[in-house]
């Protein structure tokens, strides 16, 4: 890999340029900026940020009133925007103390939230989807009373074990069928994409008049010129507006969801099945009034962004800009069943989200069609071609004998007792919001309103009146005991589930495995008292205040407290009097269970209510407290170290480095890890119009990390210290290869049918919908076996295919576990040239990060739905939900080689994370189910003490960090010099991009993405190898696997140098005073 790695444009100087460009480099894009940097004439030189000849020059007199007319369009936009949403400026999160100043906030719970802390929970995590869907569907299974889910999308074609084939039950549309019929009511909210757009009734000749009234005339000698340029502006626009219309009056939506097709897909199988879709996005008068002025602030002078103004301004008032969804989402990710148990975290229950821990991105059968474990349009690659067309699910048009899917990492969790209260609190107000605004007035006897009493169980009470925001012990009242969650025995299906038994072996169709399930339903009902599974249960060892109080006795407190902080002697000062305060009540740690409290973004779009952002009080807060280690896992990264990074306002990225310098200025060893996607969204090729959207993303998150001057990076440099020694990003990807060997084409000629058309037709089958009807018009019964004609042949004549080492039997499908703990050496897979040879069979993919979750000090977590970015973390844009999680379960563990006494359930969570992404894990096998696939009440299992753990275990140790890095380097290397990926550090210029990219792939895009490009194609299909970097023949594939052999697990530097040298977004892109939020 060229350049050093200790660039200083890693982390300093961005792209070289000085104050002076950088000042108006800052500036609105748009007409107003866009003439005043043509009439300032060309950009200054490049000089550092740090270059003493870098003077602030003085402002010229065209300089002037330039700046005067662009900060009073400007501030007409401003003032509109915070009157209409309902914001004022200290309400957005712009401040890092976690305080808001507007008084609208009416908790006093800590972090503002609705909900307090509650004790006596039960709380288990999943890493990736196998595990959560398949406890999922054992919930789903033995539900009673109710099922609650809000999604931001749900696909009831979703199969929540697989292989499909085998678990044809296990589909979630058949499962709710299942659990209605059997009288369990089904209430479900998802979220209502744009799909509407702007028609000519709208655009009465008289509206610009109106809306150009509205707006307040500016104070200032350029009043008059600023009023007449809004009246001209607006009057042009609206006819660029009726023409477009005139022409195209339906946008199509851009989104890959269809709410539509949930809701009718799943209440078509019962009535008591009930799908909410929200908001809608029919414009009122200040939405438009809004949407049309924020527009016509910054319309942009060149001529190709000229020419597709109208609709993009269309699109704009619609919510939606190419490939980036405008206004906001509810984005929560919530399941409860029977009111008891809870899952929540980073995955929708629906397409593209179930994965194993390997993450195969190759799913070719050849031997056995039957074996496919992503069916249909579960076989994607956003990266290539998103979903498309969801509500026909025969429809996937990506080619899986050619390219992989997209592989999906995520964290979520299941749990049981009081602070399920308050999800369910939440959903409920959601439910009665939403059916208030919307439902009430349909009439329709299958939606009604929710009743719900709140318990307040666990909740602690303060010994007196206490803001949210003061530090401080508390002292819990007596939790009300919640019995852990048990899985029944056979389900509704009348299936056996291969339970016998405590110590019994679980069968499965590959064999056996020696497994220890729960007692089933016969030897112990649900709602008896509780069986302690775990010792070490108790409160939690957090720092932080709850607000309630209850007055019991004290006695012998003082010499716990001495006896407790003896033993936490690493800081927690408040530790000691909570833990013997309840063992003094309640006879013991493992009585109280697990502390907990949800926290969550919502305003009054959403929920109906004041706008909270608890989710980024806590954020703040825990990083701010954190004492050695912070790790931090999310979809994206885009936050501010002051108000110059406008117009990103929430405050993390100052709280990071608040705690990083006070770790700095006094020597501490104190380190962050973040891991975050290399594309933070679905574009393809990056120099592609269709990416601007997310090359605006990227170049939000670049100016968070190391670049624009006030990033969190740069920050650290300015005050002396390198940022590298604090702070580091990672990505994740992987490999695998593509099943198109001799066996393929052997299984093709004994069939005589072609793998792809009888892999369509397994495809349909396997996800034709619940409702689908069992007889014709006439009354008899249909008979699909035509329809599966191809398929049927295909697999009659497989089964006695030559094993070819392996390649016909199945076994060498995938070889994702090849850098997996215990996998074959890539090198010792054996292979035979089909209709591809095997160096083309090779493929590569970003593993798409989707996490939500920080780990601090292997004792707190918090984790959820909600981004780091400003659409998650304000509170007004998309609705979150998260929890806070501080076991008390102590694990003696290291901090840089010195004892620490971690908690288990943080501890645990980071080392399987960690594990995975080094490749220290054995690859999960979906068909053989442990304790890590059930819900709550089943513990989870980890390996303590095993070789893999303890080399994971000191998260602040040279050893590992050693370990982390020198891994992270040489896959990076590998993955470069194999696939090309990018991003790439590599890669600073488009003309680097074009060289190391393009030249090998572009059309490949093109192609993948449905457009002509015959005349000019592919030197590779999109993510192979780049074959010119090795010998030809044998010889130069015996190369490229050894330099494979090479990469374990999955984590990868993230690239801080590319494209440093130039502005990513600008090719294309307009931003402007309403549309950037929608990219923060």
């Amino acid at each position: 890999m060229s350049g050093d790695r200790e660039d200083p444009l890693a982390y300093g100087d961005y792209n070289g340029r000085s104050e002076e460009s950088r000042e108006y480099e800052e500036g609105e894009r748009g007409l107003i900026g866009d003439t005043f940097r043509r009439l300032r004439g060309k950009r200054p030189s490049n000089q550092g940020y740090n270059d003493p000849s870098n003077s602030q020059q003085p402002t010229s007199g065209l300089d002037g009133i330039f700046n005067k007319l662009h900060g009073a369009v400007h501030e007409i936009g401003s003032e509109l925007n915070q009157k209409i949403s309902g914001r004022s400026g200290t309400h957005s999160h712009t401040h890092v103390d976690t305080q808001c100043g507007d008084g609208l906030h009416a908790s006093q719970h800590r972090y503002g939230s609705f909900a307090t802390q509650r004790s006596g929970n039960d709380v288990k995590w999943f890493v990736d989807g196998c595990g959560y869907m398949w406890a999922v569907s054992r919930a789903l299974e033995q539900s009673r009373e109710s099922i609650w889910i809000l999604d931001w999308w749900l696909s009831p074609e979703l199969y929540l074990r697989r292989p499909p084939a085998r678990n044809e039950q296990y589909r979630i549309d058949r499962m709710l069928q299942a659990a209605a019929q059997r009288g369990v009511k089904v209430n479900i909210i998802v979220y209502k994409e744009v799909t509407q757009a702007l028609t000519r009734k709208y655009l009465s000749p008289t509206l610009p008049a109106y809306l150009h009234s509205l707006i307040p005339r500016p104070p200032g000698p350029f009043a008059s010129m600023t009023s007449s340029l809004t009246r001209f502006g607006l009057e042009a626009f609206f006819a660029s507006l009726e023409h477009v219309e005139s022409k195209n009056s339906l946008m199509n939506s851009v989104l890959s969801v269809c709410s539509s097709h949930t809701k009718h897909a799943l209440e078509n199988l019962h009535p008591n099945i009930s799908v909410f879709r929200h908001p809608d996005h029919l414009p009122d008068a200040q939405t438009l009034q809004s949407s049309f002025i924020s527009s016509l602030q910054n319309l942009s002078l060149s001529a190709k962004t000229a020419a597709t103004l109208p609709a993009d301004a269309l699109k704009v008032i619609y919510g939606m800009n190419e490939d980036v969804i405008l206004y906001w989402a509810h984005h929560e990710k919530l399941c409860i069943v029977d009111g008891k148990i809870a899952f929540m975290g980073g995955l929708d229950l629906c397409y593209g989200r179930w994965d194993l821990n390997q993450h195969p991105i190759a799913d070719c059968h050849p031997s056995n069609i039957d074996e496919t474990v992503f069916p249909g349009q579960e076989y994607n690659n956003a990266r290539v071609l998103d979903f498309q067309d969801v509500s026909h699910w025969q429809n996937n048009k990506l080619d899986r004998t050619i390219s992989s899917r997209m592989g999906w990492s995520d964290v979520s969790i299941s749990l049981r007792g009081p602070v399920v209260e308050d999800l369910r609190a939440h959903f409920v107000e959601r439910w009665n919001f939403i059916y208030a605004e919307k439902y009430n007035v349909r009439k329709d006897v299958r939606y009604s309103r929710l009743t719900f009493n709140q318990n307040e169980a666990g909740a602690y009470r303060p010994p007196g009146p206490q803001s949210y925001q003061q530090p401080g012990g508390y002292v819990p009242q007596v939790p009300q005991q919640y019995p852990p969650y048990r899985p029944q025995g056979p389900g509704s299906y009348g299936q056996d589930q291969g339970y016998q038994g405590a110590g019994s072996s679980y069968q499965s169709s590959q064999g056996f495995g020696q497994y220890y399930p729960p007692p089933s339903s016969s030897s112990r009902n649900v709602d008896e008292e509780p069986v302690v599974e775990d010792s070490a249960r108790g409160l939690s060892s957090s720092e932080f205040s709850s607000r309630y109080h209850h007055h019991q006795s004290m006695e012998g407190v003082d010499e716990a407290v001495e006896s407790v902080r003896g033993r936490f002697n690493d800081g927690v000062q408040r530790i000691g009097n909570n833990l013997e305060h309840h063992s003094h009540l309640h006879g013991g740690m493992q009585d109280a269970g697990i502390p907990c409290q949800i926290v969550r973004s919502c305003s009054k779009w959403s929920h109906g209510v004041p706008t909270e952002h608890s989710i980024a009080n806590a954020y703040i807060d825990i990083i701010q407290r954190s004492q050695h280690f912070v790790y931090i896992e999310n979809q994206f990264f885009i936050t501010a170290t002051s108000d110059a990074q406008k117009p990103v306002k929430n405050r993390i990225g100052a709280a990071l480095v608040e705690r990083i310098l006070r770790a700095a200025r006094v020597g501490e060893k104190y380190k962050v890890i973040v891991v975050i996607p290399a594309v933070p969204g679905f574009a393809g090729d990056l120099k592609d119009d269709s990416s601007l959207g997310t090359r605006a993303i990227m170049e939000f998150q670049y100016n968070s990390i190391n670049r624009g001057g006030h990033s969190i990076m740069e920050s650290i440099a300015n005050a002396g210290f390198d940022p590298t020694q604090y702070i580091r990003f990672y990505n994740l990807r992987n490999y695998d290869r593509i099943n198109c060997s001799a066996s393929m084409r052997e299984a093709e000629q004994r069939s005589g049918v072609d793998f792809s058309d009888a892999q369509k037709q397994y495809d349909d089958a396997v996800e034709l919908p619940a409702s689908y009807p069992s007889q014709g018009d006439d009354g008899q019964a249909r008979d699909y076996t035509m329809a599966r004609q191809n398929y049927n042949q295909y697999q009659q004549n497989i089964s006695h295919l030559a094993q070819r080492r392996g390649l016909g039997t199945g076994r060498w499908d995938s070889v994702s576990e090849c850098y997996m703990l215990g996998g074959t050496d890539i090198r010792s897979v054996p292979w035979e040239n089909g209709d591809h040879t095997e160096m083309d069979a090779f493929v590569s993919e970003e593993l798409y990060v989707h996490s939500k979750v920080l780990i601090a000090d292997d004792r707190i977590v918090i984790c959820g739905s909600a981004n780091l970015n400003d659409r998650s973390q304000l509170g007004d844009h998309d609705s979150e939900i998260a929890i806070i999680v501080e076991d008390p379960t102590p694990v003696d563990s290291y901090m840089n080689g010195r004892p620490w006494r971690a908690t288990k359930f943080a501890t645990t969570l980071r080392r399987q994370i960690f594990r995975k992404h080094l490749g220290l894990l054995a690859p999960q096998q979906m068909d053989r189910p442990n304790q890590n696939f059930e819900p709550i009440g089943v513990p989870n299992i980890y390996d303590f003490d095993s070789a893999e753990d303890r080399l994971v275990a000191d998260p602040l140790s040279d050893e590992f960090l050693n370990f982390w890095n020198s891994r992270a380097h040489q896959n990076t290397f590998a993955f470069g010099r194999i696939f090309h990926p990018v991003p790439h550090d590599d890669v600073r210029t488009w003309k680097d991009y074009e060289k190391f990219y393009e030249y090998f792939f572009h059309a490949a895009d093109r192609e993948a993405e449905g457009k002509d490009e015959k005349k000019n194609p592919a030197r590779h299909e999109w993510g192979h190898v780049v074959a010119e970097n090795f010998s030809p023949g044998p010889q130069g594939v015996r190369e490229m696997k050894d330099l494979l052999s090479s990469i374990k697990g999955a984590l990868v530097e993230m690239p801080l140098l590319f494209l440093i040298k130039e502005d990513i977004a600008k090719e294309g892109v307009s931003l402007n005073a309403f549309t950037e939020e929608v990219y923060t």
